[in-house]
This record gives C-alpha cells, sequence and structure tokens, in this order.
C-alpha cells in the first residue's frame, strides 16, 4: 500500500509528537525525583545527627538541645487511633449502603455520591474551621484530643468511603449471583463473599487515609491543639499536641538548631508513615494470597 505525501508527512509529525510528549512526561518524572532526592538529603544532613533514643522519648522543652518528641509522638498516636475507631466503621458502613443495598439509583443518592466525591477534594483548613464550629463550640469538646480526632475524621471521611466503593466494585457480580442463588441473604452474600474479596483493597485504603491524617497539621490547629504541652495527655479531654505541629513550630524559630531539631522530628514521621503504608502493603499481599 502507497501513502501519499500528506498522509506520510502526517504519520511523521504525530511520531515525533509522541516522542516528545514521551521525553517531556520523562523529564517531569526525573525534576521530581530529582527534587525528592535533595529535599530527602537535606533533611537526612540536618536531622539525623540529633537522633537518638533520649530525643524520641524526651519531654518538650523550650531549648533545642534538650528537646524531646515524646509528648508529640503519643498525642499523634492518641489521634491516629480514635480517628480510625470513628472513620473506619462509618466510612465503611455508608460505603456498603451505597454500593450494595442502593442498587436503584436515585436522585437523592446521585447528589450524595457527588457531594462525597466533592468533599474528598475540599482543603483540609476548611475542614478544621468546621470542626472548631462543631465540636469545640457547639457540642462543648474545647480543645481538646476529641475535638482533634473527630475533625480528622470528617477529613478523611469521604477519601475512606470512596475507596471503599471501588474495592467494593472489583468483587465480581458473579459472586454476589452464585452466593445468593445458593440460598444467602443480601447480607450473608456481603459479609461472606463480598467483603473478603474486597479486604485487600478496603484495607489499604483505610491505613493510606489514616497516613494522610497523621500528617495534616492545618486542621488540628484550628481546632486548638497546642504547639508546646509539659505533661503527657491522660485522657480525650486533655490539651495535646501532635508531631506535625511541633514541626511547624520549630521551623519557624529564628535559631538554626531549632530547624535540626525539625529536621530529626521529620525524619521520625517519615519512619513512622513509611511503616504504616508497609502494613498496607503487607494487608493487601497476605489478602491476595488468600483469594
Amino acid at each position: 500500500m502507497i501513502l501519499d505525501p500528506s498522509t506520510h508527512h502526517n504519520l511523521r509529525s504525530r511520531k515525533r509528537l509522541d516522542v516528545l510528549f514521551g521525553r517531556l512526561c520523562q523529564l517531569a518524572a526525573g525534576l521530581g525525583i530529582l527534587i525528592l532526592i535533595i529535599f530527602l538529603v537535606k533533611i537526612i544532613v540536618d536531622g539525623v545527627q540529633n537522633i537518638s533514643w533520649a530525643f524520641i522519648v524526651g519531654d518538650l522543652s523550650q531549648r533545642p538541645s534538650r528537646t524531646g518528641i515524646w509528648p508529640a509522638i503519643v498525642g499523634s498516636l492518641y489521634v491516629m487511633v480514635l480517628t480510625a475507631l470513628f472513620s473506619v466503621p462509618v466510612g465503611v458502613a455508608a460505603a456498603i449502603y451505597l454500593e450494595e443495598f442502593n442498587r436503584r439509583k436515585s436522585r437523592l443518592s446521585s447528589i450524595i455520591q457527588l457531594n462525597i466525591a466533592n468533599l474528598s477534594g475540599v482543603p483540609s483548613i476548611v475542614y478544621g474551621l468546621l470542626g472548631r464550629f462543631l465540636f469545640v463550640y457547639f457540642f462543648g469538646f474545647k480543645t481538646s484530643i476529641i475535638a482533634g480526632a473527630l475533625t480528622m475524621t470528617l477529613l478523611i471521611l469521604p477519601t475512606v468511603i470512596i475507596v471503599t466503593q471501588e474495592a467494593l466494585k472489583a468483587v465480581p457480580q458473579s459472586y454476589r449471583e452464585g452466593s445468593m442463588a445458593l440460598g444467602s441473604t443480601q447480607w450473608q452474600s456481603i459479609r461472606l463473599q463480598v467483603l473478603p474479596n474486597a479486604l485487600s483493597g478496603i484495607l489499604t485504603g483505610i491505613i493510606l487515609s489514616i497516613s494522610r491524617a497523621i500528617g495534616e497539621t492545618a486542621p488540628l490547629i484550628v481546632v486548638g491543639a497546642v504547639s508546646y504541652v509539659s505533661n503527657l495527655p491522660k485522657g480525650l479531654g486533655d490539651s495535646y499536641t501532635v508531631l506535625p505541629i511541633k514541626i511547624f513550630d520549630w521551623a519557624n524559630e529564628s535559631q538554626e538548631k531549632f530547624h535540626q531539631v525539625a529536621a530529626s522530628a521529620i525524619l521520625v514521621l517519615m519512619v513512622g508513615l513509611l511503616f504504616i503504608n508497609s502494613f498496607a502493603i503487607y494487608f493487601r499481599a497476605r489478602a491476595k494470597a488468600k483469594k
């Protein structure tokens, strides 16, 4: 088959554009990796010199040479655990209802689905303002751990719902039909067939959502998390601080030593997040191996 000159020229032009686009994508990816490497090297060089067991389990201090981060770690754990306890049951239950029981799509369900998708993209500071109005003032929790955890629940709840829905959609419809053909009720089909097969995706999404909550600063600042506490929180109504807020606070100090302490705290936070994300990978691989 002989192509006319104009068609041949168009094919060559498209090939050149494809090659150019591929090079631009490679350049963008390489630039992102380069920036990440520079950032990591800077953090490691500045922060590794202060990493020690005394730094991790020590109390907070106004003197950078003597400060530790244990109260901030405990506060972060409190917020993380409570956020998981609040968000996971509600988010998974909502996703099951929207995806499994709400088969007859109505205008109301479409509006709810659209709003959930929109809420997942709302800036975190907006959730902080909402949490301040609802939990600090309206419900009277004041600047406590429970107010911070509920605010973070609002932040990650749309993501948990969306991720759970996507995991449920990935389960073949034949699993549901086969189970119900053998006499199972709809709930038995969901509980015994759908959820076990969607578990890996659900767990991965939940853990990654909680990882995002651990690294958030703005919502907790708005709802009253303090930058310095002298004692560990003993209850859900106590004042607290979290690791990202201490990093933010130290990074704004004028002394270089505070910046080095902030880099050390960033390293601890990054290791913690990598540990949590490793759990997500492990659970996903284990759940897939059982199928």
